[in-house]
């Protein structure tokens, strides 16, 4: 018995080790496809659809007598859904990666769990109670994180390695390149980045009550990729009339979008779910930092991407955020099972007594 539990935690720990892999691997991914020059909108919708194709068959089978009747509404919802967590959400990071280094991208990232308890708390899906040490963690995570991504945005730093990495050498980066103001590129890729968190932090909240409506979890996430794919088509429409960027003109290129459809959306999304089930959300996000070291790791070796002390010192505040948020999460967690199970206690003797008088009464009924 304590063999298989080891066994199952080993099990898991590979797991969410290889998720947070696979998702540094989609960083650099990503940016190779932009230094190959594939187009910001080409790539996602490429991207979307083989997701799309995926997926789609699962919800169908697994799904077939779950899912409710759609509704006008339901569909205006969706529709919703997949312009924060399709479109913005996908737009704004790959925007963000034009002007900025993967690692960056990444670590900024790490702020998202803190983004989604400031909207949740917004919008009173989450509660604030600053008389418990869980609630002050809270606040102080979220303060941290958002504290970090804002040195990331307005302060560079110096550099902190001698980098062969020449952005002018990159086609894709020459208007980059040629701008008289590089602090300005990077602010606005952290800007970029940041409204990337804020789509995705968004979409996380407002999928709760949608889920409500239409518990089919699957089939909800089908039906938001198809308005993403619809939206950036239309976006396509009139932005990328040029046949030629749509064609694939290399093993590289299609590698980019196959591994992006493939590997991020499917197998990604797939070990997330697995992982979340297994572990929990809190087990998972605490391993999200490791993924920014892995992107920092391949960044350098691969695309020689330079580290700057702003970058640094921002990143460890956000980890530092994260974690406060993180602990605050698992500490509310365990205090509310404590006063269930203190609630059950307190009723289940007067459950008891009740019965005890039902019994009596109906002993005295009978003749």
């Amino acid at each position: 018995m304590e063999r298989e539990t080891t066994l199952s935690k080993v099990k898991l720990l590979i797991a969410v080790l290889l998720l947070q892999l696979c998702l540094a691997g989609f960083h650099i991914v990503s940016r190779t496809a932009l230094n190959m020059g594939i187009s910001k909108i080409v790539f996602p919708v490429y991207r979307n659809i083989i997701a799309l194709a995926l997926i789609s068959p699962f919800a169908y089978f697994f799904e077939k007598n779950e899912r409710p009747p759609l509704t006008f509404t339901l569909l205006i919802q969706f529709f919703l859904l997949a312009f924060i967590g399709i479109t913005a959400n996908q737009g704004f990071y790959l925007l963000g990666l034009y002007y900025l280094s993967p690692t960056y991208a990444s670590a900024i990232q790490n702020a998202v769990p803190a983004i989604t308890f400031a909207l949740a708390a917004a919008l009173r899906l989450e509660q604030v109670n600053v008389n418990k040490i869980y609630g002050i963690a809270k606040v102080i995570g979220t303060v941290v994180s958002i504290g970090g991504a804002t040195t990331i945005t307005f302060y560079k730093g110096l550099p902190l390695l001698n980098s062969s990495y020449q952005p002018h050498n990159i086609k894709i980066l020459e208007y980059i390149s040629a701008s008289s103001n590089p602090i300005l590129n990077w602010t606005l890729g952290c800007a970029f980045i940041i409204g990337n968190c804020l789509a995705w932090s968004s979409w996380m909240v407002l999928q709760v009550p949608v889920l409500k409506r239409y518990p089919a979890k699957l089939s909800s996430l089908a039906l938001t990729i198809v308005f993403g794919l619809i939206q950036f088509l239309i976006i396509a429409s009139f932005l990328e009339n040029d046949i030629e960027r749509w064609k694939i003109h290399s093993s590289g290129e299609l590698f980019t979008i196959l591994y992006a459809g493939l590997v991020a959306s499917g197998l990604a999304l797939s070990l997330q779910i697995w992982c979340i089930e297994r572990g929990g959300p809190l087990f998972t996000a605490v391993f999200q930092p490791v993924q920014t070291v892995l992107v920092a790791i391949m960044a350098s070796i691969i695309l020689g991407d330079q580290l700057y002390s702003g970058g640094i010192v921002g990143s460890v505040l956000i980890v530092i955020g994260l974690y406060f948020v993180l602990w605050g999460k698992s500490k509310e967690k365990k205090e509310r099972g404590i006063n269930e199970e203190t609630k059950d206690d307190l009723r289940s003797p007067l459950i008891g007594q009740e019965e005890s008088q039902k019994e009596n009464s109906i002993n005295q009924s009978i003749p």
